[in-house]
């Protein structure tokens, strides 16, 4: 059976209260939270027009910010398609599918595991001249929303069936809902067959045991599968290059930015770079997840715009992609603003924005450039623009070009992380001291001093050739989000380590000697604490020897069974 097929899923729960035995569109929701599509009307603005599946519950309060973030600001909207994403706030008290997620969640990535509080939205935009409507223009949108982010394969979904849409309308949007709720579920390590309108899609979902920057995915050919199917080679990743053309020369210096947890404007002059931006920046300290809130596209009608602009409080830390002029004004508190014009791919590298200070962040005609007084810790990778340069030169395909990018961060956070790693793994209490007997011992606190006193064997210069101020770059970023994230969850998998090791010894233990000359008030303690062990274990997943859980679970039964009769009733209905 299949883990993550429904089960825990707030509609399954619904369905189980009626007496169903049918889970309603649980595969559908294993992808996507809903479809919604989103029109203008003249009398209300943005408005959604429809949703799928009808029955998913959506506050007003995500309904409005989902019709906001699905337009382009008047700014930057032109004629044509366009695609973008989005990220809002999921409503307080919203109950996700706990189950499922917790299963996927185990086995995936941290940067593409589920969102607990927020959704993303991924947006194909239409805006084309129609004499038939009063407004002389058609205005519609498509939106997914979903808890994954699965940027590239949720935007070549779009590719295939918006087009369609705007032509068919909801005959041809309830055939896909029903198509994807066909798919079997994400399941880290597997490469799926994803149908939808005569296509099939064929894509590997990343898994936490991948090996960072490994080889890209090939397609698995499978006997009979017609029509032949079209392989993405990532769900997630975007064209770096693209989306770092303006800003090649700066790479460390956002780099730092985005590790460090600063908050960060981005102004682009549309939706789709802005969103481009931001999740590429985003994704330029994987594997290390990015433990900020971010909004790939910010605009004055969002809900956290009052929390997110007052001047009464340090700017939060935040990355922001927005298009509206008007946001020059209101950001020019914040410490970093990156301002960039439109990206054109061509065959000469693009003018570089420079580096200024913040005040000159004042007109509307701002020329594009970083807006900071930030000084980066460590020197800027020289080799690796001449490298870029020199594949400009040489018509370098995109996707090589972002693959050295990739490489070059993916490395140099490597080179950051890995004495962090080290020195958190020596926290770890010895095996040896993990006793049947007592409780097991706690992981030893991180000492920042003590860490930092490391560097100087085990250091990053052991794996990196840039030279810098390391050890001021590490003390930055103790204070910041994403230090806090990332130990939260060493810890976490450390203790439930300690945990896991600490069942197996009790099961390795004579436990039925030890009851032999124990009282019965002793043994019902022992009970009740290897109950409410076992409880624990299955609830966070503890990954355990085969057969630990079932040996402790017949110990149990076995051990009531010996007790008198008034006993074994109490403990057997507890």
């Amino acid at each position: 059976m299949n883990p993550f097929d429904g089960s825990g899923s707030p509609r399954c729960e619904d369905a189980e209260r009626r007496g169903s035995s049918r889970c309603p569109w649980a595969r559908f929701s294993c992808w996507l939270e809903c479809v919604c599509v989103v029109t203008f009307d003249l009398e209300l603005g943005q408005a959604i027009e429809s949703v799928y599946p009808q029955d998913v519950k959506l506050t007003e309060k995500e309904k409005t910010s989902i019709c906001y973030l699905s337009f382009p600001d008047s700014y930057s909207g032109g004629l044509g398609d366009t695609q973008f994403s989005f990220r809002l706030r999921q409503s307080v008290g919203r109950r996700a599918a706990r189950t499922r997620e917790d299963f996927y969640n185990r086995d995936a990535p941290v940067t593409l595991q589920t969102e607990a509080s927020h959704f993303f939205g991924f947006v194909y935009f239409r805006q084309v001249k129609d004499v038939s409507v009063k407004r002389g223009y058609f205005q519609k949108s498509l939106v997914l929303v979903s808890r994954l982010p699965y940027t590239h394969l949720f935007h070549s979904l779009l590719q295939l069936v918006a087009p369609e849409f705007f032509e068919k309308l909801e005959p041809c949007l309830e055939t896909v809902c029903n198509e994807i709720d066909q798919w079997p579920s994400p399941v880290p390590g597997m490469t799926l067959n994803l149908p939808v309108m005569g296509v099939v899609l064929q894509v590997r979902i990343p898994s936490k045991s991948d090996k960072p920057g490994g080889s890209p995915v090939r397609a698995v050919a499978l006997q009979d599968l017609l029509p032949a199917p079209t392989l993405l080679p990532t769900i997630h990743e975007l064209d770096l290059f693209k989306c770092f053309q303006p800003v090649l020369v700066h790479l460390q210096l956002l780099w730092e930015l985005v590790l460090l947890g600063e908050p960060l404007v981005v102004m682009a002059p549309s939706p789709t770079v802005s969103s481009e931006t931001v999740l590429a920046l985003i994704s330029a300290i994987s594997p290390l997840k990015f433990c900020c809130d971010f909004r790939p596209y910010f605009t004055i009608h969002d809900s956290e715009f009052r929390e997110y602009t007052t001047r009464t409080q340090a700017p939060p830390n935040v990355v922001l992609g927005v298009t509206n002029p008007f946001f020059i004004k209101t950001f020019q508190s914040w410490p970093h603003v990156l301002r960039i014009g439109e990206i054109k791919m061509a065959g000469d590298l693009p003018k570089q924005v420079k580096v200024k200070k913040l005040s000159k962040l004042k007109t509307l005609d701002t020329k594009p450039g970083v807006f900071t007084s930030f000084r980066s810790f460590l020197h800027k990778d020289k080799i690796l623009i001449k490298r870029l340069l020199k594949g400009i030169q040489r018509k370098r395909p995109s996707e090589v070009q972002s693959a050295i990018i990739r490489r070059h961060l993916l490395e140099l956070t490597q080179s950051f992380i890995i004495p962090l790693e080290r020195y958190m793994a020596s926290l770890m209490p010895l095996q040896r001291s993990v006793t049947a007997w007592k409780t097991p011992p706690q992981v030893r606190p991180f000492s920042q001093d003590e860490f930092i006193s490391t560097l100087e064997h085990t250091g990053p210069q052991l794996t990196s050739m840039l030279k810098g101020d390391w050890m001021g770059l590490y003390r930055k970023f103790f204070r910041s989000p994403n230090f806090d994230g990332w130990f939260r969850q060493r810890h976490k998998e450390m203790t439930q380590k300690l945990e896991s090791l600490h069942l197996e010894v009790i099961c390795d233990a004579d436990l039925l000697g030890w009851t032999k000359e124990k009282s019965e008030v002793e043994i019902v303690d022992l009970i009740l604490k290897l109950r409410e062990k076992l409880v624990k274990a299955r609830r966070q997943q503890l990954q355990v020897r085969d057969g630990v859980m079932e040996k402790l679970d017949d110990f149990i039964h076995s051990i009531i069974q010996t007790m008198p009769e008034d006993l074994q009733t109490v403990l057997n209905t507890q």
